[in-house]
C-alpha cells in the first residue's frame, strides 16, 4: 500500500477530530453547505440551460460546418490543419462537444498525425470561456462582465496561435 491510499482518509478525520475539539455540529454544517449548494445550483441552472441549447442550435445549424468551410484558405496559409478548426471553433463554448471534435479528429486522421497533436495541445491549452463565464458569473449574479470575456477569448487565441507554433515546430 502506498500513503496516497490514506490521504482522504486522514483529511477526513483530521477535519472531525478538528471539529470535536471546536466543539463545531459537523452534521448541521454538513447539511448547512448542501442547503447553499443546491441554492447556488438553482441560481445558476437557467444560465447553463441556455448556454447548452445555444450550443446544441449552433451545431445543429451547420454553422460550425460553414465556419469551417469559410477558414480553410486561411488555414492553409498558416500551415494550420483544417481538421481542427471545428475544434477551435467549439472549444470556449462546450468541453463536452470539443472532447467529441477531438475524438473524432483522433479516430479520422488518426493518432499521432499533426493534427491530432494540435488538437490535444488546444483541448489542453484553453478554456471553455463561456461556459465558465455563465457558471462564475451566475453564481454571483453578476450581469456587466465588462471586460472578463473579451480577456478571456485573447487568451485563448494566443494560447492557440502558440500552442500551434510550438506543436509545429516541435514535430
Amino acid at each position: 500500500m502506498n500513503i496516497t491510499d490514506f490521504i482522504i482518509p486522514l483529511i477526513t478525520v483530521s477535519v472531525l477530530i478538528y471539529a470535536a475539539i471546536k466543539r463545531v455540529d459537523v452534521f448541521g454544517a454538513f447539511c448547512e453547505g448542501a442547503s447553499e449548494g443546491i441554492t447556488t445550483c438553482r441560481e445558476i441552472l437557467p444560465a447553463l440551460v441556455l448556454l447548452l441549447v445555444c450550443i446544441g442550435m449552433f451545431r445543429a445549424s451547420g454553422a460550425v460546418d460553414i465556419i469551417t468551410k469559410a477558414l480553410e484558405p486561411l488555414c492553409a496559409a498558416v500551415g494550420f490543419p483544417k481538421e481542427v478548426m471545428p475544434l477551435v471553433i467549439l472549444r470556449p463554448f462546450s468541453g463536452s462537444g470539443a472532447m467529441a471534435v477531438y475524438s473524432d479528429i483522433a479516430n479520422t486522421v488518426g493518432a499521432d498525425t499533426f493534427a491530432e497533436r494540435v488538437a490535444a495541445t488546444l483541448i489542453g491549452s484553453s478554456e471553455t470561456t463561456f461556459y465558465t463565464a455563465a457558471v462564475y458569473f451566475s453564481a454571483v449574479k453578476c450581469r456587466k462582465t465588462r471586460f472578463a470575456v473579451p480577456a478571456a477569448l485573447t487568451v485563448d487565441c494566443t494560447a492557440w496561435i502558440v500552442c500551434g507554433a510550438v506543436v509545429y515546430m516541435l514535430f
